[in-house]
């Protein structure tokens, strides 16, 4: 089959590999039917993350089973099927406690799993999934191409961007502020708004971004940055602040401008991958609360997913630009470049 390869800061190659197939009993293996390229898959794309080359690449994907081993029980030839970035097995105590991303037998797409056997990249053809009961979440609904982008957001940024709400505590009413204006940031202003928050800010100086954030439910959008960008919130909200700041970019930048617009006694969640320093004794003289962290996706997938098939949320449209799997070096290089917000890939 055809996988992609991170093969050197900057250089993406499709390769044929080894096809996969069930190792252990607990296996799936999946026909990919769409994948997507990450902003965080971006980081070692830029060399600004430790990466050892080559690396298999992708850890979002929709599709069907085609095979699985004697132990699985949930799941058949032929589902139609939605993973998690990060495997689970969903019985430990941390995925029981819905810190899936802990799991005790867990591991992560593109790398080898507990028992030492890859566990494929997902911008391939297909995918072998370890503890595939506690991983792969059934769609139970015909394929359908309506639908596919919004799925194949609840494998990630739609996720994401809900745990950055929920860490942050947002709740019917809240005064809300996102930082950072990704596919992760604009699932947080869909999220937020799912969530009933009543004033939702947006950070953006880009107008396709700026577009979506309203289409998504932000009432406001704030173009400026840094002490001119925690001015203009100020000044929209009476010069209190918000309840809520959803820090979805990870730098320190990003952090200190989410912090810069919250009230004494707010709280801040935190989902970009942390290129930052904590300032604890501002946060504890103001009593911020700061949570956050890798988004247990796999908790939050069923009512993410419900909604999604009832029409309620449309996650999918943080997707601008589809490419075949063939054309993926252009799909990094127009995410690298900001051409899109979020590239899908058809196998």
């Amino acid at each position: 089959m055809r996988a992609t390869l991170l093969t050197a800061v900057g250089d993406i190659a499709l390769t044929e590999v080894a096809d996969p197939a069930v190792h252990f009993p607990t296996d799936a293996v999946v026909k990919v039917t769409a994948t997507c390229i990450c902003g965080s898959d971006l980081h070692p794309y830029r060399g600004t993350a430790p990466t050892v080359f080559p690396k298999r690449a992708g850890h979002e994907f929709v599709g069907v089973v085609t095979d699985v081993g004697s132990a699985v029980s949930t799941l058949k030839v032929g589902d139609l099927v939605v993973a998690p970035f990060a495997i689970s097995d969903g019985t430990c105590v941390r995925c029981r406690n819905g810190i899936t991303t802990s799991c005790q037998q867990g591991s992560f797409w593109g790398a080898p799993d507990r028992r030492g056997v890859l566990a494929d990249g997902a911008q391939a053809e297909r995918v072998r999934v370890p503890l595939a009961d506690g991983t792969l979440v059934r769609v139970d609904t015909p394929l359908d191409d309506a639908l596919l982008a919004d799925l194949l957001a609840l494998s990630d940024v739609m996720g994401t961007g809900h745990h950055a709400a929920v860490s942050a505590g947002v709740t019917e009413g809240s005064s809300v502020v996102v930082v950072g204006d990704g596919a992760v940031g604009l699932c947080a202003v869909l999220a937020a708004r799912r969530l009933g928050a009543s004033r939702i800010i947006a950070m953006s100086r880009h107008s396709s971004r700026q577009a979506l954030a309203r289409e998504f439910g932000a009432t406001d959008v704030v173009a400026e940055r840094g002490a001119d960008g925690a001015a203009a919130i100020l000044e929209l909200l009476g010069g209190e602040g918000v309840d809520c700041a959803l820090e979805c970019a990870g730098s320190q930048e990003s952090f200190e401008q989410a912090l810069a617009v919250l009230r004494p006694g707010g709280r801040m969640g935190c989902v970009g991958a942390p290129f930052f320093q904590v300032p604890v004794p501002k946060l504890f003289g103001a009593n911020i609360g700061f949570r956050g962290g890798v988004a247990p996706v796999r908790a939050y997938l069923p009512e993410l997913l419900q909604d999604v098939l009832t029409g309620a949320i449309h996650p999918g449209r943080v997707f601008d630009l589809t490419l075949p799997l063939a054309e993926v070096a252009e799909g990094y290089r127009a995410m690298d470049e900001r051409r899109a917000i979020k590239v899908l890939l058809r196998p």
